[in-house]
């Protein structure tokens, strides 16, 4: 007997073998079959859609959940677009803390001051807290003096650190606890299921930039243990997570975590995903490295700094056998991160290693052959050029512009596409994300690239297809398709039949994981 039968709807399977259903069936969290297959067994539960589009669950590539849960909970001075407006916040946070605390503050933005705020302005409110307020890309901060005086003479500013320096401001901080981060993560996870998305891949766990605490493994376990993880999650490991082994002679394993354990451990609800190296920041901070200056500017941006180069860490991580998603925005971080893959697999060839250059935010013409030919997968925030995009434009000129955060550059070329949101950094909601890659607009009409728009189908792939692929969860994600899990998301309408501009605002009715309902 069937646990659910979904009857009445118009079910898009994103499967090219049998592309479209009216009924499918659910039974013990799995795909039964599609119409005549399942149409005559008996249901616990008949389930009428009244013409609802059914489609594969969202899944999202590339998320912070932990950070996304932290910051939903932190004071926020968005928009900063006033000096004493962000100060008032921070007043207000400064006064409701204890006294000698860390004060956590979110949304800052320097663009629309038209400059960084200092330690000696987060002073005149900090009341002898430690002011730490974040950058909202996630690659700088400002803190006051009574962080600033905490760490070496060599990285102290006025008071804005970015990429490592920012990572040594926010190691002084006491870790959250384990339950803070089950809440923080239970709390976006619930948010991603609100819009649609089944799975998704948390990206980075135990970076030195980004840590929230040296067991946050543990924290997204104990969600899993206790129920409160409502999506499926591949975690990423930082680079910085892994420590030098001596293995035997004829292993290449020289840098591990625990046991040596890599991409591909786990299974269910739970498991290990690639290796994550960052190798520039930001476009919003200006640390994404660039082959040539920011518009109207001198400075090219950043790579990161390590003990090790940042290529030697890429074929190690290739050599131990992980997969790997390389943090790479600006074109000069995407040069370094092609070298490395292209030399890597050249001293150990893995025609299926899957290896994700995540953002690859500014592709010039000439990378995209050695994209393809290396067998990259171009994991992409759309909704960056949308909320971001007229920046993002400015700052690369007339030039540039038109290769950011490409779409049709990389399928015209055979590079696999995967949609993602690096929640919190911007809005997260797939469709919004879906309506962006067809038609190229940021919020405030100016159109990026035209000529990189897709179609609504190759979009929806993006965001199902082409991202269990990246996880490696073709087998049981990314169509509905009997015998794969009964992830899907009930839409009030079908993406590829309303016009362009209204895929956005298309309902998100129910969302299943393994036929088990939220709505």
């Amino acid at each position: 007997m069937l646990c659910t039968r979904i009857v009445n709807a118009d079910v898009v399977t994103m499967d090219p073998a049998r592309p479209r259903a009216r009924e499918l069936g659910i039974w013990r969290g799995l795909i039964a079959g599609l119409d005549e297959e399942v149409s005559a067994l008996p249901a616990r539960r008949v389930l009428d859609l009244d013409g609802a589009t059914v489609l594969p669950g969202f899944i999202d590539g590339h998320v912070h959940l932990m950070w996304a849960g932290l910051k939903s909970r932190a004071p926020s001075v968005a928009p900063s677009n006033r000096a004493g407006d962000v100060l008032a916040v921070v007043s207000d946070a400064v006064a409701a803390a204890a006294p000698g605390a860390w004060v956590d503050l979110s949304g800052y933005d320097q663009r629309p001051l038209g400059r960084h705020l200092t330690a000696a302005e987060l002073d005149t409110v900090g009341r002898g807290r430690k002011v730490f307020l974040a950058h909202i890309s996630g690659h700088g901060c400002v803190v006051n003096s009574a962080i600033m005086d905490l760490l070496p003479a060599g990285i102290r500013t006025e008071g804005f650190l970015a990429e490592e320096s920012m990572g040594r401001a926010r190691a002084l901080r006491p870790p959250h606890s384990a339950d803070e981060l089950v809440r923080a993560v239970e709390d976006a996870a619930r948010v991603c299921r609100s819009e649609g998305v089944t799975a998704c891949a948390e990206a980075g766990g135990g970076s030195a930039l980004f840590a929230h605490s040296p067991i946050e493994g543990a924290a997204f376990q104990l969600a899993h243990d206790t129920g409160r993880l409502p999506l499926r999650l591949q975690l990423m490991v930082a680079a910085d997570a892994l420590a030098p082994v001596t293995a035997a002679p004829g292993d290449t394993t020289s840098y591990a975590i625990g046991l040596g354990l890599r991409t591909g451990f786990g299974s269910g609800r739970l498991s290990l995903g690639a290796l994550k190296v960052f190798t520039d920041g930001g476009m919003m901070a200006r640390t994404a490295a660039l082959s040539r200056p920011y518009e109207g500017t001198d400075d090219a941006g950043r790579l990161q700094r390590t003990a090790r180069p940042l290529r030697d860490i890429i074929v190690e991580g290739h050599l131990a056998g992980w997969q790997l998603a390389v943090h790479a925005i600006g074109d000069r971080a995407v040069d370094l991160a092609l070298d490395a893959l292209e030399r890597a697999q050249r001293i150990r060839p893995r025609p299926d290693a899957r290896h994700r250059i995540e953002h690859a935010g500014l592709v010039r013409p000439d990378q995209l052959p050695r994209f393809a030919a290396a067998g990259a997968i171009a994991v992409v925030q759309p909704a960056f050029l949308r909320h971001f995009g007229d920046d993002y434009a400015t700052i690369m000129g007339a030039e540039r512009a038109p290769w950011l955060y490409r779409g049709r550059g990389f399928l015209d070329s055979g590079v696999r596409l995967v949609g993602s949101s690096d929640r919190p950094v911007a809005d997260g909601a797939p469709l919004r994300a879906i309506q962006f890659m067809v038609e190229r607009a940021s919020l405030s009409g100016r159109t990026i690239g035209p000529a990189e728009g897709i179609t609504v189908e190759e979009a929806l792939r993006a965001y199902t297809v082409d991202a269990a692929y990246a996880c490696r969860w073709e087998e049981s994600a990314g169509t509905l398709t009997a015998g794969k899990r009964a992830d899907l998301v009930v839409l009030g309408d079908d993406p590829r039949r309303v016009s362009t501009s209204r895929i956005g605002e298309i309902e998100v009715v129910r969302t299943f994981l393994e036929g088990e309902e939220s709505h």
